[in-house]
C-alpha cells in the first residue's frame, strides 16, 4: 500500500486566482507565507510578485513555485486569470526546495498542463477517500511536468541574482520566522551583519520599499488575518504580533488599512453575516 495519505483534508487543492475589487487588495499584495508550498499557474493577464523580497513581472503560460515559509505578495491586475495550487507537505520532496519562476512557451506543453490540471480538479472537487489518493498521484504528474520543463524552459530563481537578493531574502527569511517578536529593522541588520542603511538599501534596490515596510506589511497580513479568521480580542493580537501596546498596534494598523482593527473586523463580519461563515481556521 502507498503512504500517500487518503485524508481529504491532506489533499491537494486549486483555488483561482483573478481581479476582485470586492477582496481587500492586503489578500494578494501584503506580504504573507503559507505552511505548504503554493504553485501560481498564471494563464492570463500581467502583473507583478514579490518573492523573498525580489519584485518581477509575470505573465501568461508562467509556473511560480514558491516554498513551504517563503514571504510573497502578488498584484493581479483587472486581466489577470490563473489558479494557485497547494502542494502537501507528504508531496514536498517532489517539488524544488528553492523558488524558481518558470515561462512556459511550448504551445504543447501549455495544452498538457491544462489537461493535468483538469484531472487534479476533478479528483479534488469529488472530495472522499479515494479521489484524495488520485489528486495525489495527479499531482505527482504535474510535478514530472514541471521538472521537465526546467530542462527545456528559461527559468529563474529569486533567490541567487545578485548579492542585494541574496542578502534581502535572508532578512525576508528573518522576518519569516520573527514578525512576531518585537524586533525592528537594527535587529535583523545586526543579526544579518549590515547596518540598517545598507539593509534599507538592498530592498529598494531588490523590491521598491524599504526595510522597514517589508516587516511591517507582513505583520499587517497576519493582523488582517487574525482579526477575520479569529476571535482574538484586538489587545491580544496586537501582543502576538509584538507590538507594545493595543494603541500602537491600533494607530499602526490603520495608517494601512484607512481604519481601526475594530472597524475592519466588523466590515468583515457584516459583510458575511447572510453566508453566515463565522470564524474559520488558518489554512
Amino acid at each position: 500500500m502507498s503512504n500517500i495519505p487518503n485524508s481529504a483534508a491532506q489533499a491537494p487543492s486549486l483555488k483561482s486566482i483573478s481581479h476582485n475589487p470586492k477582496v481587500g487588495r492586503w489578500q494578494t499584495e501584503a506580504m504573507r507565507s503559507h505552511s505548504a508550498a503554493r504553485l501560481l499557474i498564471i494563464t492570463k493577464g500581467h502583473g507583478r510578485i514579490t518573492i523573498s523580497g525580489l519584485t518581477r513581472g509575470f505573465g501568461p503560460n508562467n509556473l511560480i513555485f514558491i516554498p513551504a515559509r517563503t514571504m510573497y505578495g502578488y498584484e493581479a491586475g483587472s486581466s489577470v486569470f490563473g489558479q494557485m495550487l497547494t502542494i502537501p507537505d507528504a508531496m514536498s520532496s517532489e517539488w524544488p526546495s528553492a523558488a524558481l519562476h518558470l515561462r512556459l512557451r511550448d504551445v504543447a506543453a501549455q495544452k498538457e498542463l491544462t489537461a493535468l490540471l483538469d484531472g487534479l480538479e476533478k479528483e479534488v472537487d469529488l472530495a472522499n477517500g479515494k479521489h484524495s489518493r488520485a489528486a495525489f498521484y495527479r499531482l505527482g504528474l504535474i510535478s514530472v511536468f514541471f521538472e521537465r520543463q526546467l530542462d527545456t524552459n528559461e527559468a529563474t530563481d529569486p533567490q541567487s541574482e545578485t548579492t542585494s537578493a541574496r542578502l534581502v531574502a535572508a532578512y525576508t527569511d528573518l522576518i519569516e520566522r520573527g514578525f512576531r517578536s518585537s524586533d525592528g529593522v537594527a535587529g535583523y541588520a545586526a543579526s544579518l551583519g549590515v547596518t540598517p542603511t545598507h539593509l534599507t538599501r538592498c530592498c529598494k534596490r531588490t523590491c521598491g520599499r524599504s526595510a522597514l515596510d517589508l516587516l511591517n506589511d507582513r505583520r499587517h497580513f497576519e493582523a488582517c488575518f487574525l482579526l477575520q479568521e479569529t476571535p482574538t480580542a484586538v489587545q491580544d493580537i496586537a501582543l502576538t504580533l509584538g507590538y507594545s501596546s493595543a494603541a500602537y498596534f491600533s494607530r499602526a494598523f490603520q495608517n494601512r488599512s484607512g481604519c481601526s482593527p475594530s472597524h475592519f473586523r466588523k466590515q468583515w463580519l457584516a459583510s458575511n453575516r447572510q453566508e453566515n461563515k463565522g470564524f474559520g481556521r488558518p489554512s
